[in-house]
């Protein structure tokens, strides 16, 4: 199963994220847990500055912005 998480504080542009991320998912028909972390300390842990970030089996692929549907899409076919 895949891990995907949207760091954030629950802003616009994360819950926008959290929906392309599920949209993809359902598309590509995987299985996949996606988990929302709002906690700031556990969001530096990550080493990122700026959200939405969006990370997949613990690696970040994305923050600072988001990501379309398409880069959402190569990065999960390279791990599923």
């Amino acid at each position: 199963m895949v891990t995907i998480k949207v760091l954030g504080s629950g802003c616009a542009n994360c819950k926008r994220l959290e929906q392309i991320a599920a949209k993809v998912v359902d598309s590509l028909g995987i299985e996949a847990y996606i988990e929302k972390v709002t906690d700031f300390q556990k969001i530096m842990d990550y080493g990122i500055m700026s959200t939405p970030g969006l990370v997949i089996n613990e690696k970040v692929v994305s923050y600072g912005r988001i990501p379309s549907e398409a880069e959402i899409n190569t990065w999960l076919q390279e791990i599923a």
